[in-house]
């Protein structure tokens, strides 16, 4: 996983998305198998995959560690049926104080990075928590 680079002397106040994101973003099929998105996730040191649907889709570490807890066989199992369908994006010049609030107000951990028609990052509660703390 590259990180793009952040600046020590950048006030948090005007740091983007674009600063903090993970970039490449990693995708996924929805009839990939939970195995395949586990596998995925580990060889990139990442928690959360974009699905290819449209609109976009996410699984993350957490859908898998549910669906091993709940006896689903992950070989079995496709991300289909354990994604979070439809999930908010956001663009690359977004500052950092609003996607706490997005992350906030909507529960959730990723956030997919796109720039016109392309998946270009990922940003997480993570990557907002160490910039703005």
């Amino acid at each position: 996983m590259m990180l793009a680079n952040i600046s020590c002397n950048m006030p948090a106040a005007n740091t983007t998305v674009a600063d903090v994101m993970s970039t490449p973003l990693e995708m996924i099929s929805k009839e990939a198998t939970l195995e395949d998105a586990a596998t995925t996730m580990r060889e990139h040191d990442i928690s959360a995959l974009v699905v290819s649907t449209d609109p976009p889709s996410i699984v993350t570490s957490t859908d898998l560690v549910a669906a091993a807890a709940d006896g689903h066989a992950p070989t079995e199992v496709r991300v289909a049926d354990v994604m979070t369908e439809s999930v908010e994006t956001v663009p690359p010049d977004l500052y950092l104080e609003e996607v706490a609030a997005m992350l906030t107000t909507f529960g959730i951990n990723h956030l997919p990075v796109e720039e016109g028609d392309d998946y270009v990052g990922m940003v997480s509660s993570t990557d907002v928590a160490a910039q703005l703390s």
